[in-house]
């Protein structure tokens, strides 16, 4: 892989949990997490920016890189490790304009047409999906699955996140099938304990890969 890239990518949802971002964030962290996405479709502009100050405020110190979802100004702002944008948003050599050389940026992708197109663009990661169903992100775009992710796996080397649907049980499927790391919400910041699903996702990367998370 191009980039030292945690095997576990925690989005944070705003939606699934009703803990404080900044208290999630830091039991996250300090059970190994080290790629945190932080999502808030419905806040504003105002909102969102003042959580993320907190979060990058909070993880500083930590082995986390925080991740904001669609607002590349947001995430310079507060000087996060990165923004995801998604189809409908900022393309990613203009993200990659207002971030600068140093933050990563990422994009989602869901046809193998996306993929091949973010293959040639600035971005440092590629997240592709969904795997499996998912009620976690509307409108819903079509499975792909795993036959989908290998030949997803066949046209980039840069690292692949795989996003949608993925649990405990069915992570290593995802992982075996070339994920590079795999992009859970629900299954973790749902969880009743989330530090210990962080651990338990940590142990499984170390049954697959040899090293955990």
């Amino acid at each position: 892989m191009p980039l030292a890239f945690p095997r576990l990518y925690v989005i944070m949802d705003a939606a699934l949990t009703g803990l404080p971002a900044a208290r999630l964030a830091e039991t996250l962290a300090s059970a190994g997490a080290e790629l945190i996405q932080y999502r808030d479709k419905k806040a504003r502009s105002r909102e969102l920016y003042e959580t993320c100050r907190e979060l990058a405020l909070q993880l500083q110190g930590s082995s986390a890189r925080l991740i904001v979802n669609d607002r590349a100004d947001v995430a310079a702002l507060v000087e996060a490790g990165g923004v995801h944008v998604g189809q409908d948003d900022l393309p990613a050599d203009a993200a990659r304009a207002i971030v600068g050389p140093e933050r990563w940026v990422g994009c989602s992708t869901h046809t193998l047409d996306q993929v091949r197109q973010a293959d040639s663009s600035p971005v440092d990661y590629i997240a592709f999906g969904p795997i499996f169903p998912t009620t976690t992100k509307q409108p819903l775009d079509p499975t792909v699955g795993i036959d989908g992710l290998r030949r997803a796996r066949a046209l980039t080397q840069k690292p692949l996140v795989a996003i949608g649907g993925i649990t405990l049980v069915r992570v290593e499927e995802v992982w075996r099938a070339g994920a590079d790391s795999v992009a859970v919400a629900r299954d973790v910041v749902g969880a009743a304990d989330p530090a210990a699903r962080v651990r338990e996702f940590s142990a499984r990367a170390a049954e697959v890969f040899g090293n955990p998370l």
